[in-house]
């Protein structure tokens, strides 16, 4: 999927309210994506990876 406007840098998008990151290139249910990254409650990591989104106590979930 293309990556939303203010994201478009980052591959993985973590949401604060159920602490869960999304991988943006892998998702296949794009509503999921523009609606956190539309509600203000998107969230980054830097380095932009999966180690740094579990270091963060982020899980990892599949759409």
């Amino acid at each position: 999927m293309e990556r939303p406007g203010r994201f478009a840098a980052n591959r993985y998008l973590g949401d604060k309210r159920t602490k869960v990151v999304y991988d943006v290139d892998e998702a296949v249910d794009t509503d999921v994506i523009h609606e956190l990254a539309s509600s203000g409650f998107g969230l980054v990591f830097g380095p932009d990876t999966l180690a740094e989104a579990r270091n963060r106590g982020y899980r990892i979930e599949p759409i």
